[in-house]
């Protein structure tokens, strides 16, 4: 090492990314274990209906695999970044939020709750405008709500907003 070379540092695993690789393997695990209970009927002859669980799980486990191999390489954050504190009062509305959403999707429908996920989430990033916030959420949830509803016939929690429109 006399000719300047500094020593090669070891990188030291990321426990955060290391815990989020694992918990989307285990996800992976649930819904590969979902899959399989699928009932398959004979009459499909190529393509049934557990392809894209298949090809979703397969997906998700690869992406795992790779945020663990990055995770025990040091993981993907700079430096920088490691050193921020974590902004627990943020993670809080962001959490609310989709506490809001599950708890208001069967009483309220889904516009309501999805209205009010999307309020609480945009305060948690540092929105600060909650009728504008409101207003976006409100297009966005009645796109979906009716995306479903009419093009698929899907029923994804009709409340009195959809009731209103005629869903």
């Amino acid at each position: 090492m006399s000719n300047g070379e500094q020593p090669a540092v070891q990188p030291r695993l990321a426990v955060p990314e290391f815990l989020i690789g694992l918990g989307m393997l285990a996800a992976s695990g649930a819904a590969l274990w979902q899959t399989l209970a699928i009932p398959i009927s004979p009459l499909y002859s190529k393509v049934g209906p557990t392809v894209f669980p298949y090809i979703t799980t397969v997906g998700m486990t690869v992406l795992s695999v790779l945020l663990i191999v990055k995770a025990l390489r040091g993981g993907w954050q700079p430096e920088e970044e490691k050193e921020t504190p974590t902004d627990w009062k943020a993670m809080g509305f962001v959490v609310a939020g989709l506490v809001a959403n599950l708890v208001l999707i069967q009483p309220l429908g889904f516009t309501v709750a999805s209205v009010a996920m999307y309020v609480l989430v945009c305060y948690g990033f540092g929105s600060r405008n909650p009728l504008r916030d409101a207003l976006i959420g409100l297009v966005l949830a009645l796109a979906a709500y009716f995306g479903f509803a009419k093009a698929l016939g899907v029923n994804i929690g009709a409340g009195f907003i959809e009731n209103l429109l005629g869903a």
